[in-house]
């Protein structure tokens, strides 16, 4: 078989090895991974792919198609240097310590060397068990491996921090799951997708070690993860000053992932310990949204619906928590009572880091979606502007505005003479009267100190740069799912075109660009999710 990809599997070179070769659900300790191949399935089909991530991988079309690589990406074969796996974690689940996790239905294919000198992980998910499946299958069914793919890859054109989707594959085998949890499992189709990414280690990766006082475990991921992941860090050699200004870089890199989140309203859903990049990237798409009517509250997540602990505007402070459980695992290295206190301090300044970064960053965002300039180059900026900002808001929030559409369409008002019937299709109330008197004084104050600001040319396209047009919403993926489970994969494949392009208007799109209908408010799949997949 030609080689299609160049392996250079450093992780599972440099770390430890789980010594039992078997496949069956044990706790693993001592080892950060744990050898594991692939289930295969019955007739593995590629629906899709993604061109660019393919590129980048150095594979052209007729490489994705051809049978070694679909059988690859399905799970049916190993492609030459590939050596699959799957690694040990831990984590806090919904503010829980949960102990091990691991990867428990994604299975690593190995690390690559692209032609350009960049290195990328490839991760089968829902390629069968693995020795961390726990009580499960290991596979992952249609619809959410849809969700998946469509959104890692419409996340990376947004400009926001994240994993990468090089493919999805129909297996031809059912997968039995119960998506409400209320006992009436059915039969779906199930599916892999392959994910891509620098480094899928996570904040669990660490925890674990360090719950169970394996610190020499610790320090070997610790230095391993510096050296390839952060190769770039200039860090000083002394350990503590070492540990601190790491932990400060992954803090201040969360920060921004969420910062862009909250720009581009989307929640994510499940923001566990194990599901947080160490590089600050969006991972693990299960039950998330993007907020249609707009609502602080409002989380995607079915399991969460109670607490709200994963809601839209909780995911700066839970961010900030997921990383003080880092930061305790990181202070269980050293045993001297002086360097335990240095190294606690230096953590609580990355947390405080994470504070500031997090400010900076979401009033630059927030300066450019309202056209602000007093923001810019991380300015302080005014009273004045604070309130527009606050009450812009509390008016969305109030009236059922979208949040997609309401900042699309405020770069679109004439400063000279503002008109807010140009929103009356942005709100999802009925009383638009009402609505729109409360928006025609809110556009009175924001236009009157537009106009008093200096002028600025670049003004308008720095607000279209910012604030997109197409988002995948939720029920435009349950529509493509609901096509692609009758077996027309189009919108799937429109679908992922018309994301790679979310700030520009394209002509004939404009259903994808829409405000979510009424009939989807509640319907499962286009409000909130399950984590069943």
């Amino acid at each position: 078989m030609p080689t299609l990809l160049n392996f250079n599997n450093r992780f599972i070179q440099s770390l430890p090895a789980d010594t039992e070769t078997r496949n069956f659900t044990r706790q693993v300790n001592g080892a950060l991974w744990s050898a594991v191949t692939p289930t295969p399935v019955e007739e593995p089909r590629l629906l899709t792919f993604s061109e660019d991530m393919a590129a980048a991988l150095g594979l052209a079309a007729d490489k994705m198609h051809s049978p070694e690589m679909v059988a690859a990406l399905g799970g049916n074969a190993v492609l030459p240097g590939s050596v699959p796996y799957a690694t040990c974690y831990g984590g806090h689940q919904f503010g829980n310590w949960a102990g091990q996790l691991g990867d428990g239905r994604a299975i690593y294919l190995g690390e690559v060397t692209a032609p350009d000198g960049a290195h990328w992980e490839l991760q089968l998910k829902g390629a069968g068990p693995t020795p961390y499946s726990r009580r499960a299958d290991g596979r992952a069914v249609l619809r959410s491996s849809i969700r998946e793919f469509l959104c890692s890859e419409a996340m990376h054109y947004l400009g926001v921090p994240t994993t990468r989707a090089l493919s999805l594959v129909a297996t031809g085998d059912d997968v039995l799951r119960d998506m409400f949890y209320n006992g009436n499992a059915k039969a779906e189709p199930g599916a892999v997708v392959c994910r891509v990414a620098p480094s899928f280690t996570r904040f669990g990766h660490f925890e674990l070690p360090a719950s169970r006082g394996d610190t020499a475990l610790l320090k070997q991921l610790i230095d391993f993860t510096i050296a390839h992941d952060f190769a770039d860090l200039a860090l000083p050699e002394d350990p503590v000053d070492r540990l601190g200004m790491w932990f400060s870089e992954v803090a201040a890199r969360t920060a921004c992932m969420v910062t862009h989140w909250m720009r581009v309203g989307f929640v994510h859903g499940v923001m566990n310990t194990d599901n947080m990049s160490i590089l600050g990237l969006t991972i693990d798409y299960g039950p998330y949204g993007w907020v249609d009517n707009f609502d602080p509250g409002w989380t995607p997540n079915t399991t969460d619906a109670e607490g709200k602990r994963y809601a839209f505007g909780r995911q700066p402070e839970i961010a900030r928590w997921n990383l003080s459980r880092l930061g305790a695992a990181l202070a269980t290295m050293t045993g001297d009572t002086d360097d335990e206190k240095a190294l606690v301090t230096a953590l609580n300044r990355g947390l405080a880091g994470f504070d500031t970064t997090y400010n900076n960053e979401i009033m630059r965002h927030f300066s450019n979606k309202f056209g602000f300039a007093t923001w810019q180059d991380n300015a302080v900026g005014d009273e004045v502007e604070t309130d527009l900002i606050n009450d812009a808001f509390n008016l969305l929030h109030q009236h059922e505005m979208d949040m997609t559409l309401f900042f699309r369409t405020l770069a679109t008002v004439d400063c000279a003479v503002p008109d807010a019937t140009l929103f009356a299709d942005v709100f999802y109330g009925a009383d638009n009267k009402t609505n729109l008197q409360h928006l025609q004084a809110w556009l009175t104050r924001y236009t009157t100190h537009i106009r008093a600001q200096p002028d600025d040319p670049a003004r308008v396209a720095r607000m279209n740069a910012a604030n997109p047009i197409y988002v995948l919403r939720n029920y435009l993926a349950q529509q493509a799912i609901d096509l692609a489970e009758a077996g027309d994969n189009r919108m799937v494949t429109q679908l992922l075109q018309v994301l790679k392009q979310p700030y520009t208007s394209q002509a004939g799109m404009e259903a994808f660009a829409a405000k979510r209908p009424e009939w989807a408010r509640n319907r499962a799949g286009c409000s909130m999710l399950s984590c069943s997949s």
